[in-house]
């Protein structure tokens, strides 16, 4: 079993890859924006508000709720890679002065206690190898009061086929993915009560049918850009077949939480 910072390492460079891009589009998790402003409805975000995008990629979250709602934006993302492409970015879109983007790990952000207004996490907690640590760190540096919203994978874990427990699966959302009541617990024990719940498995198969027909695609008309980026064209369909049948089964699931920390008494 690789270390968690080698696993953290294997996971940055496979999300700051043009395989990601190639065949996630601009938006790395199931909903894409749809579901990104759904969460940011939820959360209730209002102008001046500020806000921290855990493992923002390469700045489409943080960008969209910047011009979209008003808030100011910390991104942190464990790329140094996707640090620079969501600095770019920011500058072509001229947010720079709403939003910033850092490198740094979710189980020790850089940010001061009480920071944030609002912490969101999209389809990223469950590559993370110490989930308590980061959710500890979601509730220190929130305010009190503050929220905290999540769009994950869900999962079963002791009904996942071969396919879906390997190293790729776990850089691809799966293999480490928990049950949505875990979730609820996780948070808990950090101090979070989890005031909703949601489950939007139809997005993760739209996202699987979307990731399918890009592979075929490329496969077809540039296959030299997946070897390249590292893509193993010969387990990914087997992946993308055992996850499309763990979701029909309910063994796989992509669920919306939004967490709320207590206010002082």
């Amino acid at each position: 079993m690789p270390r968690d910072d080698d696993l953290k390492a294997c996971c940055a460079a496979a999300y700051s890859s043009d395989a990601v891009t190639l065949l996630l589009g601009d938006s790395y998790h199931p909903g894409g924006t749809t579901l990104t402003r759904r969460l940011a409805d939820t959360l209730g975000l209002v102008p001046g508000n500020r806000v921290l995008d855990v493992a923002s990629g390469r700045g489409t979250t943080a960008l969209l709720l910047a011009d979209a709602y008003g808030v100011h934006v910390d991104g942190v993302d464990y790329s140094p890679a996707n640090t620079a492409l969501a600095q770019g970015a920011a500058a072509a879109t001229g947010l720079t002065e709403r939003v910033a983007f850092t490198t740094g790990d979710a189980e020790q952000l850089p940010y001061p206690d009480g920071a944030f207004d609002a912490v969101i996490c999209e389809c990223a907690l469950c590559t993370f190898p110490d989930k308590t640590k980061a959710a500890a760190e979601f509730a220190r540096v929130l305010s009190p009061g503050g929220r905290l919203g999540i769009t994950d994978v869900t999962a079963a874990p002791d009904r996942l086929p071969p396919e879906l427990i390997t190293l790729t699966a776990r850089i691809a959302c799966i293999a480490d993915a928990r049950p949505p009541a875990e979730y609820t617990h996780l948070l808990a024990t950090a101090g979070l009560r989890t005031t909703r719940t949601e489950r939007h498995d139809q997005a993760m198969l739209r996202m699987i049918d979307q990731i399918e027909a890009r592979l075929n695609l490329l496969r077809l008309t540039a296959p030299d850009r997946l070897t390249a980026a590292g893509l193993d064209l010969n387990a990914t369909p087997a992946i993308l077949t055992a996850t499309r049948t763990a979701v029909s089964a309910g063994t796989l699931g992509y669920t919306l939480l939004v967490a709320e920390k207590p206010r002082a008494a």
